[in-house]
């Protein structure tokens, strides 16, 4: 699939749920409303969808929520799409909060999973708490550790936010050092009304790379995971320090992702607003299997060229749409 700048689409990200068990102050409200089990895609139809995307030139897929590991019965999708690898799919992914990992870890091992992102904003068990409103952080290191002795590589995903965690990331790389982990760090983006002003929130990763560089020798590689982190090898430990940086540095000229919702909807780009129902094809029996990769095609030839997120329009946030909702 080309679209229509001249970029090959070959990852897919997909939300299984809306749902999360953590309500993120930059992520979600506390008093969110979920959607009915009646406008979501059952696993069966999420994994037609997606072997629908794998026959036609997908080859990496990227399960997220709100929080995957909380849907009910979901390692069964996850099973069916791990056995697609080396037919068409060369890797399976997965994006979680870590508080499912324990008793999930070996299980996506076995179904063909070898990479998890585990979205972890700080190692102090009082802020993490504030931050995801009830969390409790030994859960989430124990599902760290548990993808750990599972043979799952680990990275951690963390969001830069002034006045929360600015000053932990020096910690936080050197505790993924010890434990062989690679650290993401990503700007807040403007997505949804939350509680608290985003304008506040933002920091500017340019200011944490240059602080960080006084302890560690941070040498640019051109390693990537198909996603829009520029990474860096840190010297000092062997890992890796990855960047993503929506304001500050636009990343869409090499995008090859789209992002589809366990509603059937996909987003061509997180960043603007338009999007394809895929639940409607999908779900016609006149349209069968060619009338729903026709309609991808055309949802394809309508990916923009980027997004336009600024933070000065942080106040007001670019898109109503919470991140939950678009999936990861």
């Amino acid at each position: 699939m080309i679209d229509p700048f001249g970029r090959s689409v070959t990852y897919l990200r997909v939300s299984v749920t809306d749902r999360c068990d953590l309500r993120c102050v930059y992520c979600m409200a506390e008093d969110m409303t979920f959607l009915p089990k009646s406008e979501v895609l059952s696993l069966e139809e999420l994994d037609r969808l997606c072997g629908a995307f794998v026959s036609m030139g997908v080859r990496k897929l990227r399960l997220t929520g709100g929080e995957p590991l909380v849907r009910r019965n979901v390692m069964s999708l996850i099973d069916s799409l791990g056995a697609r690898i080396g037919h068409g799919l060369d890797e399976l992914t997965l994006t979680t909060n870590g508080t499912q990992l324990a008793k999930h870890a070996e299980g996506l091992f076995r179904a063909g999973v070898r990479r998890v992102n585990v979205s972890l904003d700080t190692l102090d068990a009082a802020r993490f708490k504030e931050a995801t409103r009830w969390g409790d952080i030994a859960k989430v290191l124990d599902g760290i550790y548990a993808a750990k002795a599972a043979g799952l590589h680990v990275k951690i995903n963390a969001v830069a936010l002034k006045g929360v965690n600015e000053d932990e990331f020096d910690r936080m790389l050197s505790w993924c050092g010890e434990h062989g982990f690679d650290l993401c760090l990503i700007e807040t983006m403007p997505l949804g009304e939350i509680t608290g002003d985003r304008a506040d929130q933002f920091l500017p990763l340019s200011t944490v790379k240059r602080q960080l560089a006084q302890r560690w020798t941070l040498n640019p590689t051109s390693f990537t995971t198909g996603g829009p982190a520029r990474y860096y090898d840190v010297a000092e430990t062997g890992t890796r320090l990855g960047l993503i940086t929506p304001l500050t540095h636009n990343f869409c000229e090499s995008c090859n992702r789209v992002r589809l919702t366990c509603t059937g909807t996909l987003y061509m780009c997180l960043g603007q607003e338009d999007a394809a129902d895929l639940r409607a094809p999908l779900r016609d029996p006149e349209l069968g299997e060619d009338g729903l990769k026709q309609a991808i095609r055309d949802a394809i030839a309508r990916k923009p060229k980027g997004h336009d997120f600024v933070i000065e329009r942080a106040r007001d946030p670019a898109l109503a749409r919470h991140m939950s909702v678009t999936g990861g």
